[in-house]
């Protein structure tokens, strides 16, 4: 029987992937800031890898969630697919599956090209994958869920991005490793302080869950402006242009940190998660500008 391609996009949860975009795209621009070189088949497995890794993470949550009880009738977010029955479990168990076949397979490439610190972070962003969600200490329900995205999507991906182009480590890459990280995290803590009623039914302890509406709010606050603030840091790395990629940020972040502060957690937080994406996107797109318009 074949597989309906609504219920896969769905599952896939494309307005997640900047996340995983992002790293990468940034990654890639500061390696050629700092180097002036630019490997494309590198960066397209990178690209892929991560992709792959992020869809491969979003259907082990579907399933496993629907699995744990984790999404009911009271979901205030979009439809999961196994919880609404449009997907049976082991298929989108197989898909994620599948994807972190592809996965492997841009990673070949890369291990080829930079060696054994690749299978380094391969093996853990593999597993982690399922890890999120799944396994014995799910990230996600242990309230590491924002610690997880800001070190996997920001400075291991990002870091391990430039390594893939460079071959070196620079501490430019952690900075802007960190700055990434905790844009992303801004998406994973909108997502669970709209979901704290429900979480906090169904055993999943997010930091929303355990500690309550003020410091959900404040985790928000605090991944907006230190993300912003912390950019001043590219002043002392001879990069000072690179600090003006937070301007979009400050000014989006402001109006998210206005929502979650003034909107009751419900349908309206969805709108804010697509204000995250936007933010993040548009640190990358200005990220960009900065380096193409002052290379050196």
């Amino acid at each position: 029987m074949p597989v309906p391609l609504k219920a896969c996009f769905l599952a896939a949860r494309p307005k997640t992937l900047p996340a995983a975009i992002v790293p990468v795209w940034t990654g890639c621009v500061l390696a050629w800031k700092l180097s002036g070189t630019f490997n494309l088949l590198l960066a397209l497995c990178t690209l892929g890898g991560a992709i792959a890794i992020q869809i491969a993470t979003n259907f082990f949550n579907d399933a496993i969630d629907a699995e744990k009880g984790a999404d009911t009738a009271r979901r205030l977010g979009p439809t999961r697919v196994t919880a609404a029955g449009l997907l049976k479990p082991k298929t989108v168990m197989q898909l994620a599956v599948g994807f972190l076949a592809l996965a492997t397979f841009c990673g070949a490439v890369l291990v080829q090209a930079r060696g054994w610190p690749i299978v380094a972070i391969g093996i853990p962003s593999l597993f982690f994958a399922y890890g999120y969600t799944g396994g014995p200490f799910p990230l996600a329900y242990r309230g590491m869920g924002e610690l997880f995205v800001i070190g996997f999507f920001g400075l291991v991906a990002v870091t391990g991005t430039v390594f893939i182009q460079l071959g070196t480590w620079p501490p430019e890459a952690f900075l802007l490793g960190f700055q990434v990280g905790l844009l992303s995290a801004v998406l994973i803590s909108i997502n669970n302080f709209r979901d704290r009623a429900e979480d906090s039914t169904t055993g999943k302890r997010t930091l929303a869950v355990r500690f309550g509406p003020k410091v959900a709010v404040a985790v928000i606050w605090l991944e907006v402006k230190v993300a912003v603030f912390v950019g001043l840091l590219w002043i002392y790395y001879g990069h000072p242009t690179f600090a003006i990629a937070g301007a979009p940020v400050f000014l989006i972040g402001l109006r998210i940190i206005w929502g979650v502060l003034t909107f009751a957690p419900g349908p309206a937080f969805n709108r804010l998660l697509a204000l995250g994406g936007v933010q993040l996107i548009l640190f990358a797109i200005l990220f960009q500008i900065c380096a193409t318009a002052n290379f050196r």
